[in-house]
């Protein structure tokens, strides 16, 4: 994902909902929001390059979410792809499945959201490796650190704010919020290293562009009772819409 929107416990029905939107090359392989084959509790979209994901529940109470950190150089292509980092964590299987804040040095810049053991904590691995529990409330992450104020991160944390403060919750009415393509003021665009015209593509929430752009938009819903919902909704070069996706979970832990 390369921004996203996370509430936790922030409402008395609704004690974890996430909308973000994944940004990548429209080349890069990558298969649709399923259950998995070779581990049906795991729901999730599959990069098909890395073998990894960006976004995944598990039906035994995990999720895991992976955004790209800009500002410190390119990635290295030698690394374990970031993606697998989620992987294990969701299916419990393979060496990431319990990691500490050193395993992180392994991965290209990252920062990751997992709830795991009832808990959420946010982990990246620039400038320092680092692992702290997130406290009850609505947090905002792109590709710098969480809650660092760019415009769109602000936006759609200010979106799902009034989700949760609305009466209706739709789930489908964050991916209305997901769809923004509000190109900010050059001078509240942050500084990380890439040149005018480039920070200012990157700059919406949803990112139209024929190379790279917003491949898919996706809400997960948890209920009280531990109902769960994620959607997906993909795109194609030009923002082209190529489907959407919505599926139903079970979460082992009640509020």
């Amino acid at each position: 994902m390369c921004v996203l929107a996370f509430a936790w416990r922030s409402h008395p029905d609704w004690p974890l909902v996430l909308a973000g939107n994944r940004d990548e090359l429209h080349a890069r392989p990558a298969a649709a929001l399923a259950r998995w084959d070779d581990a049906p509790a795991v729901l999730g979209g599959r990069d098909l390059e890395g073998g990894g994901t960006w976004l995944g529940v598990s039906e035994a109470g995990r999720l895991a979410v992976v955004t790209n950190l800009r500002g410190f150089g390119p990635p290295r292509p030698e690394t374990p792809s970031r993606g697998r980092l989620a992987r294990d964590i969701l299916t419990g299987e393979g060496p990431y499945a319990r990691f500490a804040a050193q395993d992180l040095d392994a991965f290209n810049p990252m920062n990751l959201i997992v709830v795991s053991d009832g808990e959420p904590r946010f982990c990246a691995n620039r400038p320092a490796s680092s692992i702290r529990t997130l406290a009850a409330g609505i947090y905002g992450l792109s590709n710098g650190d969480l809650d660092a104020p760019w415009p769109k991160t602000r936006r759609l944390k200010g979106a799902l704010a009034a989700w949760l403060e609305g009466s209706d919750h739709e789930p489908g009415l964050l991916l209305a919020a997901l769809a923004d393509e509000t190109r900010p003021p050059d001078a509240e665009l942050p500084s990380t290293g890439l040149d005018l015209e480039r920070e200012r593509l990157v700059s919406p929430i949803f990112i139209r562009a024929e190379r790279y752009g917003t491949r898919c938009s996706s809400v997960v819903c948890v209920d009280c009772d531990g109902r769960g919902e994620i959607l997906e909704r993909r795109f194609g070069p030009g923002g082209a819409a190529l489907g959407e996706t919505s599926l139903q979970f079970s979460w082992p832990h009640r509020w």
